[in-house]
């Protein structure tokens, strides 16, 4: 856990670029980083929370306890504020955060950040723009896990992954095979033949832990089709 000045960081969010020179140095001084380690807990469901998280740099998952095992909500990647809904809406954390890989993440004083919200019009806008990006994603995520079929499902989050997590055709699957079966609801037999499938068809490469799509078009298709 360290302080640091908000003023000379290079990875501000949008909404904290609208903020003046004196409301970042408030932030500055009711704010630390705090750095963590792959599968490091952030924040844990059920817990009392009193910070807004900002994520400065990594890859997080979001994890719900449900009736019968732990859900994986999203993989989230940095910049980006975690917590906003669950610290605001209630004092106590509705999901849990988990480092993926190594993250560094900055806690703020909710006071402090609710104080920027009410003097600060345009920071409050796109905190709150964020906050509708984040649920209509939800929500098309939610169709597609409900009426997709398992192809479809893996097509879908093979192209999320590809273009909004690892900004890359190939990249190192970060989650396991269990994981990212938990994800789309499924086993991990399932996952694992259906990948075997889609590389034999030249759909994508297989190395490993590393994935290269190879032919998006044919797997936009399958997504849509699903």
């Amino acid at each position: 856990m360290e302080r640091f000045s908000c003023t000379d960081c290079r990875v501000k969010s949008p909404a904290a670029r609208f903020l003046t020179d004196e409301q970042i140095k408030e932030l500055g001084s009711n704010c630390v980083e705090v750095h963590f380690d792959p599968n490091e807990v952030i924040f844990k469901q059920d817990a009392l929370s009193s910070n807004i998280i900002y994520l400065k740099e990594g890859l997080v998952k979001l994890i719900m306890k449900g009736p019968y095992r732990d859900q994986i909500l999203k993989l989230v990647r940095a910049p980006v504020y975690l917590g906003i809904p669950t610290t605001v809406g209630d004092k106590v954390n509705h999901y849990s955060a988990i480092a993926v890989t190594k993250v560094s993440a900055c806690f703020i004083d909710l006071n402090t950040f609710r104080k920027m919200v009410f003097e600060n019009g345009h920071f409050a806008w796109e905190i709150i723009m964020t906050l509708c990006k984040f649920e209509l994603q939800q929500f098309h995520r939610c169709i597609n896990l409900m009426q997709k079929q398992l192809n479809g499902k893996l097509a879908g989050i093979l192209l999320d992954l590809s273009k909004n997590i690892y900004q890359s055709k190939t990249f190192r699957l970060d989650l396991s095979r269990s994981e990212l079966a938990e994800m789309l609801g499924t086993s991990r037999e399932s996952i694992s033949r259906l990948l075997n499938e889609f590389a034999e068809e030249g759909l994508i490469r297989l190395r490993s832990k590393e994935i290269t799509l190879l032919d998006e078009e044919k797997l936009q298709d399958i997504n849509k089709k699903g």
